[in-house]
């Protein structure tokens, strides 16, 4: 089984290749320090099994696994925390290990990675990867997009609107247009009510982005935001808007 180690911690990293490395048909190809690091050798390696610790700077181990995707190998989240634990389950990990590791644990966890390999995965829910990157009752904050090599992360107070397109969704900041593949209804569900708001089928404004609100055609209006843009403003919207700005 070849494995990834990720880790900001140093000694953290040489105890789980120590323990690695006395193991039977194991085998250490790489070393990560941080998030960023951690999915560029994902898909460079193509590991069979992520040790991955959940708190780290600029990326948690939870929004690693949710910009792998699909692409993700398995995955045994290592963490001095517990309250994680609900949360690595529900992204399909295989176990979730408290520091210091225990020899023994980690044995454990490797002999389920080679009973997990012989069947198939169900393929992750982006959904869930996203929301479990938080703590339970917390909105959106920011949001993960990747650029072919690229990985934006953008604070969702930057958006100034976002755009449903297809399969994907558009957040537009600043002029600039960033895609993600997700619905949304579900992005809708992730950011915070009294910030977001979904004025028509395809669209969910920053409020606080709003200059003005103009007559447009019977029954509909649109919204014009910092930096001229503007986006329809349906019947429904309008009375969803209306509700948050009373």
């Amino acid at each position: 089984m070849r494995i990834l180690i990720v880790d900001d911690e140093p000694l953290a990293r040489t105890l789980l290749r120590e323990h690695v490395c006395a193991l039977p048909d194991t085998e250490v190809i790489g070393e990560a320090a941080n998030g960023f690091e951690a999915v560029r050798l994902t898909e460079e390696l193509a590991p069979d099994l992520l040790l991955l610790d959940v708190q780290m700077p600029r990326l948690s181990g939870l929004e690693v696994a949710e910009l792998l995707g699909d692409r993700s190998p398995a995955i045994v989240f290592v963490t001095a925390h517990d309250q994680y634990a609900v949360q690595a389950f529900a992204v399909q990990a295989i176990d979730y290990l408290l520091k210091p590791v225990e020899f023994s644990r980690l044995a454990q966890s490797l002999q389920r990675a080679t009973a997990r390999r012989a069947n198939p995965r169900e393929p992750r829910d982006m959904t869930a990867l996203a929301a479990a990157a938080r703590p339970p009752g917390q909105s959106l904050e920011r949001v993960l997009i990747r650029e072919e090599t690229k990985i934006h992360v953008l604070p969702v107070h930057t958006h100034d609107y976002i755009e449903a397109q297809d399969d994907y969704v558009e957040f537009v900041a600043g002029g600039k247009r960033y895609r993600k593949q997700q619905t949304l209804a579900q992005l809708e569900a992730q950011l915070s009510a009294t910030q977001f708001v979904r004025v028509h089928r395809s669209f969910i404004v920053n409020v606080e982005r709003i200059t003005r609100v103009e007559p447009y055609a019977k029954d509909s209006w649109r919204i014009f935001l910092g930096g001229g843009a503007h986006v329809p403003l349906s019947r429904t919207g309008y009375t969803r808007l209306k509700k948050l700005l009373v």
